[in-house]
Protein backbone atom coordinates (compact mmCIF):
# COMPACT_ATOMS: atom_id res chain seq x y z
CA UNK A 1 0.00 0.00 0.00
CA UNK A 2 2.55 2.40 1.21
CA UNK A 3 6.11 2.31 -0.69
CA UNK A 4 8.41 3.32 2.01
CA UNK A 5 11.69 4.87 1.05
CA UNK A 6 14.16 7.90 1.94
CA UNK A 7 15.45 11.11 0.77
CA UNK A 8 18.63 11.01 -0.57
CA UNK A 9 20.37 14.37 0.77
CA UNK A 10 21.30 12.58 4.63
CA UNK A 11 23.56 10.87 1.75
CA UNK A 12 25.10 13.22 0.22
CA UNK A 13 28.57 11.75 -0.33
CA UNK A 14 27.83 8.61 -2.22
CA UNK A 15 27.08 8.75 -6.31
CA UNK A 16 23.97 7.07 -7.46
CA UNK A 17 24.70 3.51 -7.87
CA UNK A 18 25.67 4.17 -3.69
CA UNK A 19 22.16 5.59 -2.70
CA UNK A 20 20.26 3.00 -5.23
CA UNK A 21 22.87 0.17 -3.16
CA UNK A 22 22.62 1.36 0.35
CA UNK A 23 18.50 1.40 -0.32
CA UNK A 24 18.14 -2.03 -1.68
CA UNK A 25 20.39 -3.39 0.83
CA UNK A 26 18.46 -2.02 4.02
CA UNK A 27 14.57 -2.96 2.26
CA UNK A 28 13.79 0.54 1.07
CA UNK A 29 11.64 0.26 -2.50
CA UNK A 30 11.70 3.82 -3.45
CA UNK A 31 14.25 7.20 -3.22
CA UNK A 32 13.54 10.76 -3.25
CA UNK A 33 16.46 11.63 -5.29
CA UNK A 34 18.05 15.68 -4.97
CA UNK A 35 18.56 17.14 -8.24
CA UNK A 36 20.64 20.01 -7.29
CA UNK A 37 22.51 21.89 -10.01
CA UNK A 38 26.04 22.03 -10.10
CA UNK A 39 28.03 25.39 -8.98
CA UNK A 40 24.79 27.26 -7.83
CA UNK A 41 24.58 25.05 -4.30
CA UNK A 42 22.60 26.41 -1.34
CA UNK A 43 25.52 26.54 1.22
CA UNK A 44 22.67 25.43 3.88
CA UNK A 45 22.34 22.04 5.81
CA UNK A 46 21.01 19.09 3.28
CA UNK A 47 21.53 21.43 -0.03
CA UNK A 48 23.43 21.23 -2.72
CA UNK A 49 22.92 17.20 -3.47
CA UNK A 50 22.92 16.28 -6.79
CA UNK A 51 22.08 12.43 -7.23
CA UNK A 52 20.64 13.42 -10.68
CA UNK A 53 22.66 15.94 -12.97
CA UNK A 54 19.80 17.07 -14.73
CA UNK A 55 21.88 19.56 -16.87
CA UNK A 56 23.52 16.16 -18.33
CA UNK A 57 20.88 13.38 -17.92
CA UNK A 58 21.64 9.85 -18.79
CA UNK A 59 18.19 8.32 -18.78
CA UNK A 60 19.28 4.80 -19.59
CA UNK A 61 22.08 4.73 -17.38
CA UNK A 62 19.20 5.61 -14.59
CA UNK A 63 16.92 2.97 -15.17
CA UNK A 64 19.64 0.38 -15.56
CA UNK A 65 20.74 1.07 -11.95
CA UNK A 66 17.04 1.38 -10.93
CA UNK A 67 16.73 -2.30 -12.36
CA UNK A 68 19.50 -3.48 -11.18
CA UNK A 69 18.68 -2.47 -7.35
CA UNK A 70 15.02 -2.92 -8.09
CA UNK A 71 14.54 0.11 -6.06
CA UNK A 72 12.04 3.01 -7.53
CA UNK A 73 12.25 6.98 -7.82
CA UNK A 74 9.39 8.37 -6.01
CA UNK A 75 10.41 12.13 -6.66
CA UNK A 76 12.91 14.43 -7.72
CA UNK A 77 13.62 16.90 -5.44
CA UNK A 78 15.36 20.28 -5.61
CA UNK A 79 14.19 22.72 -2.99
CA UNK A 80 15.28 26.73 -3.52
CA UNK A 81 13.58 29.89 -2.59
CA UNK A 82 12.07 30.23 -6.15
CA UNK A 83 10.68 34.16 -5.16
CA UNK A 84 14.02 34.67 -3.81
CA UNK A 85 14.49 38.59 -3.52
CA UNK A 86 17.10 39.06 -6.25
CA UNK A 87 15.39 38.07 -9.22
CA UNK A 88 18.36 36.52 -11.23
CA UNK A 89 18.48 34.14 -8.22
CA UNK A 90 14.90 33.54 -8.36
CA UNK A 91 14.73 33.38 -12.22
CA UNK A 92 17.40 30.15 -12.16
CA UNK A 93 15.84 28.56 -9.41
CA UNK A 94 12.60 28.84 -11.30
CA UNK A 95 14.16 27.70 -14.91
CA UNK A 96 16.36 24.48 -12.91
CA UNK A 97 13.00 23.52 -11.55
CA UNK A 98 11.49 23.30 -15.13
CA UNK A 99 14.51 21.31 -15.91
CA UNK A 100 13.87 18.55 -13.63
CA UNK A 101 10.34 18.40 -14.53
CA UNK A 102 11.53 18.10 -18.06
CA UNK A 103 13.57 15.31 -16.41
CA UNK A 104 11.08 13.49 -14.25
CA UNK A 105 8.94 12.84 -17.77
CA UNK A 106 11.79 11.45 -19.47
CA UNK A 107 12.44 9.07 -16.24
CA UNK A 108 8.63 8.55 -16.08
CA UNK A 109 9.04 9.76 -12.09
CA UNK A 110 5.55 11.09 -11.24
CA UNK A 111 6.57 14.16 -9.00
CA UNK A 112 9.19 16.79 -8.31
CA UNK A 113 9.23 18.00 -5.14
CA UNK A 114 9.77 21.59 -3.99
CA UNK A 115 9.07 24.81 -2.56
CA UNK A 116 7.05 27.66 -3.49
CA UNK A 117 9.59 30.67 -1.83
CA UNK A 118 8.95 33.30 -0.51
CA UNK A 119 10.31 37.01 -0.04
CA UNK A 120 11.10 36.83 3.75
CA UNK A 121 10.86 40.82 4.00
CA UNK A 122 7.17 41.18 2.36
CA UNK A 123 3.74 39.94 3.73
CA UNK A 124 1.78 36.93 2.98
CA UNK A 125 -0.58 38.86 0.45
CA UNK A 126 2.38 40.61 -1.38
CA UNK A 127 4.32 37.22 -1.84
CA UNK A 128 0.62 35.70 -3.26
CA UNK A 129 0.99 38.54 -6.02
CA UNK A 130 4.68 37.06 -6.88
CA UNK A 131 3.75 33.39 -6.87
CA UNK A 132 0.69 34.50 -9.13
CA UNK A 133 3.43 36.41 -11.43
CA UNK A 134 5.96 33.63 -11.43
CA UNK A 135 4.50 29.89 -10.44
CA UNK A 136 2.11 29.84 -13.37
CA UNK A 137 4.51 29.04 -15.66
CA UNK A 138 5.93 26.75 -13.84
CA UNK A 139 2.67 24.96 -13.89
CA UNK A 140 2.41 24.67 -17.48
CA UNK A 141 5.68 23.04 -18.08
CA UNK A 142 4.06 20.20 -15.13
CA UNK A 143 0.86 20.10 -17.08
CA UNK A 144 2.91 19.98 -20.49
CA UNK A 145 4.39 17.00 -19.24
CA UNK A 146 2.26 15.22 -17.16
CA UNK A 147 4.56 15.25 -14.10
CA UNK A 148 3.23 16.49 -10.41
CA UNK A 149 4.35 19.23 -8.58
CA UNK A 150 4.72 18.55 -4.36
CA UNK A 151 5.06 21.47 -2.73
CA UNK A 152 6.92 21.03 0.85
CA UNK A 153 5.13 22.70 3.66
CA UNK A 154 8.38 23.62 5.61
CA UNK A 155 8.77 27.55 6.29
CA UNK A 156 12.46 27.64 6.11
CA UNK A 157 12.23 30.04 8.68
CA UNK A 158 15.19 28.52 11.11
CA UNK A 159 18.06 31.16 10.50
CA UNK A 160 18.69 34.76 11.03
CA UNK A 161 19.41 35.44 7.03
CA UNK A 162 15.95 33.48 6.75
CA UNK A 163 14.15 35.95 9.32
CA UNK A 164 11.33 37.57 9.66
CA UNK A 165 9.22 35.50 7.19
CA UNK A 166 11.02 32.61 6.14
CA UNK A 167 11.86 31.43 2.68
CA UNK A 168 8.86 29.61 2.07
CA UNK A 169 5.35 30.46 1.89
CA UNK A 170 3.22 27.65 1.50
CA UNK A 171 3.00 27.11 5.93
CA UNK A 172 -0.29 26.75 6.47
CA UNK A 173 -3.92 24.88 5.75
CA UNK A 174 -4.88 28.98 4.57
CA UNK A 175 -2.63 29.69 2.26
CA UNK A 176 -2.41 26.71 1.03
CA UNK A 177 -6.15 27.16 -0.28
CA UNK A 178 -5.36 30.52 -1.40
CA UNK A 179 -2.35 28.99 -3.39
CA UNK A 180 -4.58 26.49 -4.65
CA UNK A 181 -7.40 29.58 -5.95
CA UNK A 182 -4.68 31.17 -7.47
CA UNK A 183 -3.60 27.94 -9.60
CA UNK A 184 -6.66 25.74 -9.32
CA UNK A 185 -4.18 22.78 -11.63
CA UNK A 186 -4.79 19.60 -9.63
CA UNK A 187 -0.92 19.04 -10.94
CA UNK A 188 0.11 21.04 -7.89
CA UNK A 189 -0.05 19.94 -4.19
CA UNK A 190 1.97 18.93 -1.61
CA UNK A 191 4.70 17.23 -0.49
CA UNK A 192 3.21 16.96 3.36
CA UNK A 193 5.58 17.22 6.12
CA UNK A 194 3.57 16.69 9.58
CA UNK A 195 6.81 17.85 11.46
CA UNK A 196 6.54 21.43 10.46
CA UNK A 197 2.66 21.94 11.92
CA UNK A 198 3.98 20.62 15.32
CA UNK A 199 5.59 23.82 16.18
CA UNK A 200 3.55 26.04 14.69
CA UNK A 201 0.95 24.29 17.40
CA UNK A 202 -1.14 22.68 14.55
CA UNK A 203 -2.77 19.62 14.07
CA UNK A 204 -0.72 17.26 11.99
CA UNK A 205 -3.21 14.52 10.95
CA UNK A 206 -6.35 16.74 9.87
CA UNK A 207 -4.65 18.17 6.66
CA UNK A 208 -4.45 14.47 5.45
CA UNK A 209 -8.10 14.40 5.41
CA UNK A 210 -8.82 17.68 4.35
CA UNK A 211 -6.07 18.08 1.46
CA UNK A 212 -6.71 14.08 0.41
CA UNK A 213 -6.79 14.72 -3.21
CA UNK A 214 -3.15 17.10 -3.20
CA UNK A 215 -1.20 14.44 -1.00
CA UNK A 216 1.58 13.92 -4.44
CA UNK A 217 4.47 13.03 -1.90
CA UNK A 218 4.92 12.33 1.96
CA UNK A 219 7.81 13.38 4.56
CA UNK A 220 8.47 11.03 7.62
CA UNK A 221 10.19 13.47 9.84
CA UNK A 222 9.57 13.99 13.45
CA UNK A 223 10.01 17.43 15.71
CA UNK A 224 10.43 17.72 19.39
CA UNK A 225 9.06 21.00 20.97
CA UNK A 226 10.71 21.96 24.39
CA UNK A 227 8.04 23.36 25.80
CA UNK A 228 10.38 24.66 28.76
CA UNK A 229 12.14 26.89 26.15
CA UNK A 230 9.27 28.28 24.31
CA UNK A 231 7.77 29.44 27.26
CA UNK A 232 10.83 31.40 28.09
CA UNK A 233 11.36 32.85 24.34
CA UNK A 234 8.00 32.57 23.48
CA UNK A 235 6.82 32.15 19.44
CA UNK A 236 8.13 34.87 17.99
CA UNK A 237 11.96 33.40 18.59
CA UNK A 238 13.76 32.13 15.76
CA UNK A 239 11.81 28.56 15.75
CA UNK A 240 14.93 26.27 16.52
CA UNK A 241 15.20 28.11 19.83
CA UNK A 242 12.35 25.93 21.09
CA UNK A 243 12.42 22.80 18.89
CA UNK A 244 14.54 20.37 17.21
CA UNK A 245 13.71 18.09 14.16
CA UNK A 246 13.95 14.17 15.13
CA UNK A 247 13.40 10.85 13.39
CA UNK A 248 10.36 9.52 13.21
CA UNK A 249 9.11 8.06 16.99
CA UNK A 250 11.41 10.24 18.59
CA UNK A 251 9.59 13.48 18.82
CA UNK A 252 6.00 14.59 18.98
CA UNK A 253 4.49 13.40 15.43
CA UNK A 254 1.67 11.08 16.36
CA UNK A 255 2.32 8.51 14.07
CA UNK A 256 -0.40 6.25 14.65
CA UNK A 257 -3.55 8.73 13.98
CA UNK A 258 -1.18 9.97 11.05
CA UNK A 259 -0.89 6.44 9.06
CA UNK A 260 -4.31 5.82 10.18
CA UNK A 261 -5.28 8.91 8.04
CA UNK A 262 -3.45 7.62 5.43
CA UNK A 263 -4.89 4.74 4.75
CA UNK A 264 -8.47 5.90 5.51
CA UNK A 265 -8.16 8.59 2.58
CA UNK A 266 -6.68 5.71 1.13
CA UNK A 267 -3.21 7.70 -0.03
CA UNK A 268 -1.35 5.02 -2.14
CA UNK A 269 2.34 6.44 -2.52
CA UNK A 270 5.78 7.07 -1.44
CA UNK A 271 6.36 7.87 2.34
CA UNK A 272 10.42 8.65 2.24
CA UNK A 273 12.58 9.03 5.78
CA UNK A 274 13.77 12.66 5.90
CA UNK A 275 16.54 12.91 8.06
CA UNK A 276 17.67 16.03 9.61
CA UNK A 277 18.41 14.89 13.54
CA UNK A 278 21.40 16.62 14.57
CA UNK A 279 21.88 13.85 17.27
CA UNK A 280 22.97 11.44 14.26
CA UNK A 281 25.70 13.51 12.17
CA UNK A 282 28.65 12.67 13.90
CA UNK A 283 29.66 10.34 11.24
CA UNK A 284 28.61 7.64 8.26
CA UNK A 285 27.48 5.40 11.00
CA UNK A 286 25.24 7.88 12.66
CA UNK A 287 23.85 8.59 9.23
CA UNK A 288 23.74 4.68 8.53
CA UNK A 289 22.01 4.48 11.81
CA UNK A 290 19.72 7.68 11.63
CA UNK A 291 17.92 5.85 8.52
CA UNK A 292 18.19 2.87 9.72
CA UNK A 293 16.43 3.47 13.01
CA UNK A 294 13.87 5.26 11.46
CA UNK A 295 12.65 2.39 9.16
CA UNK A 296 12.68 -0.11 12.27
CA UNK A 297 10.40 2.31 13.76
CA UNK A 298 7.70 2.99 10.93
CA UNK A 299 8.28 -0.90 10.00
CA UNK A 300 5.17 -0.78 12.46
CA UNK A 301 3.05 0.54 9.92
CA UNK A 302 3.84 -0.74 6.59
CA UNK A 303 5.37 -3.80 5.33
CA UNK A 304 9.17 -3.74 3.82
Amino acid sequence: MLNLGFVSAILADYDLNGVLKFAAENKFSCIELMCWPGGNADARRYAGVTHIDVDNLNVEQVHTLTRLYGVSISGLGYYPNPLDPNPEQAEFYREHIKKIIRAAAKLGVPVVNTFIGRNPSLSVSDNLKLYTEHWPAIVKVAEEHNVKIGIENCPMWFTDDEWPGGKNIATTPAIWDRLFEIIPSRILGLNYDPSHLIWQMMDEVKPIYDYRDRLHHIHLKDVKLYRDKLNRVGIMANPLEYHSPKLPGLGDVRWGHFFAALTDVRYRGPVCIEVEDKAYEGSAEDVHTAILTARNYLSQFLVL
